[in-house]
Formats: C-alpha cells, sequence, structure tokens
C-alpha cells in the first residue's frame, strides 16, 4: 500500500529494478507483515565486467548466508493474535543458518549447513540477517573476516572477528581459510538483545559447520566435533557499536561522495508508546503498545496506494503532506521522565521533498516504553551514516564528529539503543518511499514514515504512469 496495492491471490506482477551503480548483496523479500519470514531471497550484484571488477581480490568462491528465524506456529496467527491483545510478537523459537537451527537441535542435527573449504583459499560470504525481529552477531571459531561490503555498497576492508548484522542488512566478507587440514569449526549466528531485560527475548544459538577438505585424511579425523569460539554477550552493545560505526565508505572515482550542501534537516524522534484500541482488537486493553515517529504513528491506507494517489494527485482520504520536521515535544529522550505521557495518534502523514533534495535527518531513539536499536530502512535511495552516539544529540557536538570524506553508505542502519544516528541522502528518485523500522513487531504498529519526492525537470526524473500490471486495489 506505499507503492502498489497487494498482489491478489492467482495474480503476478513484474518487477522492474534499476541495479545502476550498486554492487554487493541485496535482499528482497514480502513486506506483508510476518510473511516474510517465509518468503525472502538474496540478490547478487556483480561488478559489470565480472569477478576481475571487484575492488579486492578476487574470491575462490562466494557463498550466501541467510540468518534467520524459526517458528513452531504459524507466522500470520502469531501476528494476528499480537494484533488483536495489542502487544508485540512472541520470540522466535530458534534462530536459523540457511534454514537450519543446526546441530545443537536435535530437529536438524542430520541437515546442518555445511560450508566445505579449501587451504589457502579465500571464501566471499555474502551475510544476510533475514531474521523479523532479532539483529545478530556472526562468527567462525578460529577465523576472522575482512568486510568489504554493506547493503550493496563497497567498504574499506575493515579486519574483524565478529560481524554484527540488524534485520534488513546485508554485510560481504572475506574469509581466508587457513591451513587446518581436516578440521572442523563452528559458524555461529546469536541474537544481540538491546532492549530492557525485561522485554523477551530467545537465548540460544544457531550453528553451521565450516569443513575444511582434506585429501587422504581420515574419515575420522573429518568427523571430530567442530571447535566452537566464545560469542559475544546477548546485551554486548558495545561490540555492535563498534562494529557499525567502523564501516566507512571505499572512495573511488566516478562514485558519489556524501553532498556538502543540505536543503531540508528534519530531527526524527523514533520508539515504542502507547495507543487507543481499535474495535476489532477485542482482548486488547484501554491502551495498546503502539510506535512512532514524531508521535505520528504510521497507518497504512486501505483503499488506494500512496504512490498511486500521488501520481493520480488524489490525496484526499489517503495520506495528508503534514509529517513534522521536528518533535512536537522536546524532552529528555534517552531517558524520559517516568510520568511523561506516551500515547500518540494513528495518521498517514508524508514529508514532501522536491526533486534532487539533499535531506539530512537525525534519528533520534526514544525510551518511553522501552529502548532499543531499532533499524531503520529507507526504500528507494542509499543514505551516507555521517555520525552516531548516545544519549540526546547534540547539534554543536555531532557536527564536529560528521565523516564528510568517506561515511559508509548503507539502506538500513542499526540507531544505537538510547542514542542518535545522522543520515544524509539525495532525493534523486520520483515517487512515495517510506521510512521504516525492519523489525516486524514495529512496522505494522506504526513505525515508519514516507518521503514523497516530486518529479524532476525532465521526462527522464519524473515518474512515469503506472505499467499495466499494477495491482489494483
Amino acid at each position: 500500500m506505499v507503492t502498489q496495492c497487494p498482489i491478489c491471490p492467482g495474480g503476478r506482477y513484474t518487477y522492474r529494478y534499476n541495479v545502476t551503480g550498486q554492487e554487493g548483496t541485496l535482499w528482497w523479500h514480502a513486506h506483508s507483515s510476518m510473511l516474510r519470514a517465509t518468503v525472502h531471497g538474496a540478490i547478487v550484484i556483480r561488478p559489470r565486467n565480472g569477478d576481475h571488477g571487484y575492488p579486492f581480490p578476487k574470491p575462490h568462491k562466494e557463498e550466501i548466508i541467510m540468518l534467520g528465524e524459526w517458528w513452531n506456529r504459524n507466522v500470520f496467527d502469531l501476528a494476528r493474535k499480537a494484533f488483536l491483545a495489542g502487544t508485540l510478537v512472541d520470540p522466535a523459537d530458534a534462530y536459523t543458518i540457511n534454514g537450519m537451527p543446526g546441530d545443537l537441535h536435535r530437529c536438524s542435527s542430520s541437515r546442518t549447513f555445511k560450508l566445505k573449504v579449501q587451504s589457502n583459499r579465500t571464501y566471499l560470504l555474502r551475510i544476510i540477517n533475514a531474521a523479523v525481529n532479532t539483529p545478530m552477531f556472526f562468527k567462525i571459531a578460529g577465523h576472522s573476516f575482512t568486510v568489504v561490503g554493506a547493503d550493496a555498497s563497497y567498504t574499506t576492508p575493515y579486519e574483524t572477528d565478529v560481524v554484527v548484522v540488524s534485520p534488513g542488512q546485508t554485510v560481504d566478507a572475506l574469509m581466508v581459510a587457513g591451513e587446518r587440514a581436516s578440521q572442523r569449526y563452528y559458524m555461529v549466528a546469536s541474537p544481540y538483545n538491546s532492549a530492557h531485560p525485561d522485554v523477551p527475548f530467545r537465548e540460544g544459538a544457531a550453528t553451521a559447520v565450516v569443513e575444511y577438505a582434506a585429501a587422504g585424511a581420515p574419515r575420522t579425523r573429518a568427523r571430530r566435533r567442530p571447535l566452537f569460539g566464545p560469542m559475544p554477550p546477548f546485551n554486548d552493545t558495545a561490540t555492535a557499536h563498534r562494529f557499525f560505526t567502523s564501516l566507512t565508505a571505499l572512495l573511488r572515482p566516478g562514485h558519489p561522495t556524501v553532498p556538502l550542501a543540505v536543503d531540508t534537516r528534519m530531527f526524527v524522534t523514533v520508539g515504542l508508546g502507547l495507543a487507543a484500541c481499535r474495535p476489532e482488537q477485542t482482548r486488547c486493553m484501554q491502551q495498546g503498545v503502539a510506535a512512532s515517529m514524531n508521535n505520528a504513528s504510521f497507518e497504512l491506507p486501505t483503499a488506494m496506494s500512496l504512490l498511486e494517489a500521488h501520481f493520480r494527485n488524489v490525496t484526499a482520504g489517503v495520506y495528508t503532506r503534514d509529517f513534522p520536521d521536528q518533535p512536537p515535544l522536546e524532552f529528555n529522550y534517552a531517558k524520559p521522565p517516568s510520568s511523561m505521557d506516551a500515547t500518540t495518534a494513528k495518521s498517514t502523514k508524508v514529508r514532501t521533498v522536491r526533486y534532487n533534495a539533499t535531506v539530512e535527518v537525525v534519528l533520534q531513539n526514544t525510551g518511553l516504553l522501552a529502548r532499543e536499536s531499532h533499524p531503520m530502512h529507507l526504500h528507494g535511495h542509499n543514505f551516507f551514516v555521517l555520525a552516531q552516539g548516545f544519549g540526546n544529540f547534540r547539534r554543536d557536538a555531532a557536527v564536529a564528529r560528521y565523516n564528510l570524506v568517506n561515511p559508509q553508505e548503507r539502506n538500513t542502519l542499526a540507531v544505537p539503543p538510547g542514542g542518535w544516528a545522522v543520515i544524509r541522502f539525495v532525493a534523486n528518485n520520483p515517487g512515495m518511499w517510506i521510512m521504516h523500522c525492519h523489525f516486524d513487531a514495529h512496522l505494522p504498529i506504526g513505525l515508519a514514515m514516507a518521503f514523497e519526492v516530486l518529479d524532476g525537470p525532465t521526462p527522464e526524473t519524473a515518474l512515469p504512469p503506472p505499467p499495466a500490471d499494477l495491482p489494483q486495489c
């Protein structure tokens, strides 16, 4: 209901996507509540001149590593139950690597994913967090990584022994297989819980196995138990923040860098609050959990998609152009007073910007109900991450920390828990583009807003008419 109406059962629609200027790993998925737990996949965009176009040594092999969650119950029923009760979705029953929880779980002990490697070879791991609600730590015992890409944008090579990915994010990392004939090592994905300890989450981990090929080695040696390396604690915000803030962009001739002149500045609070229950929420108490940006809890339209309403200039009853540039109330965002009113109102507000305008957005986490690291995702654009920090955003101090030389380029950013992040992007893609939290428990309760990017001056910079097979409501 943002760029189109849903595809009806039995229907079809041909998607068109321009990959110009992007190389690396992207993730496609359903956006219908929690159904993306089962409907998703990877898109790998390689250089135009093949493997020789990589700005790093050619890997021996590439491997998709998809991190996810598993529920023993129907995910649609879980989402519906949470909506009716005005609560969040129950935590997952297990975590997965390429669809399997691993051999620490009896249900998949015989079907654990195995990555077979050869000594002294380099492997490019395309790591995707396809989890619905959980950021992940990712490690391989006895090995380290060189991060070379994130969200289909190259990064300056970054050495680390742990990768952190929030839902919706991707990381491309090189791993060199050493001289370890016939040894086995655990690949582990464990949750990063940035929320308050009282907020329930699933402890545990998903495992896969890295196996070294060894010609002529005895089978008994090859089958010994894999080595298990230490993982960060579940609440290790310091490790997560160090990873997220250490990445920088790889500067290449002919590729855009961060714009220095800003046309539109916005300060946007993101977090959880309360809203009145709806009539259909029969099991909800007086107020249910809601989420908001600048105290506007986003509600999807029902009669017409935002993009079609924008194209036909039919805003009445669909959306309003009054999303605020500032929160309606200034307070201690990181530690709000306990007596503060946490209620919000449902609306469909968008922020209209002219074509090719440079937009800078400060995303400020709030702690009204609970504070956690919200993965904020912007459709239709990449953005530059200028700075991140904890506590309340102070412009004078933050501007001195802005990276205006080689900031990392992303489409999904994990805002520090109880903190802030500054992003900057060029609105060069006309149409309607939602910005939302990539926790599927937060999107349907309103942690979103939308940018309405106006047409440019030429046919090539204007929104084309709807295709013939555009789904109808």
